[in-house]
């Protein structure tokens, strides 16, 4: 039997998840403004907002369960 985890361990991952949703949302805004403003280039550029944006959202909904997963599987869950 494997002593059960403790309190840290529970509160780093609990930052780590929200974390990694956070930094998705934040890259999809920026690929959002890179798409659609003049932050790069006059007139947007979608050539690179687009996939950023995309690349934002996977990481922000997909992020946490991939993460969960991984943890689960560590944990001998």
């Amino acid at each position: 039997m494997t002593p059960p985890p403790n309190d840290d361990l529970w509160r780093n991952r609990f930052i780590i998840v929200n974390l990694m949703r956070i930094g998705g949302a934040a890259l999809a805004l920026l690929g959002c403004a890179i798409w659609y403003t003049d932050l790069l280039v006059p007139h947007g550029n979608a050539v690179l907002g687009v996939p950023l944006a995309l690349a934002g959202l996977v990481a922000s909904f997909w992020g946490p369960v991939w993460l969960s997963r991984h943890w689960k599987r560590q944990d001998g869950r």
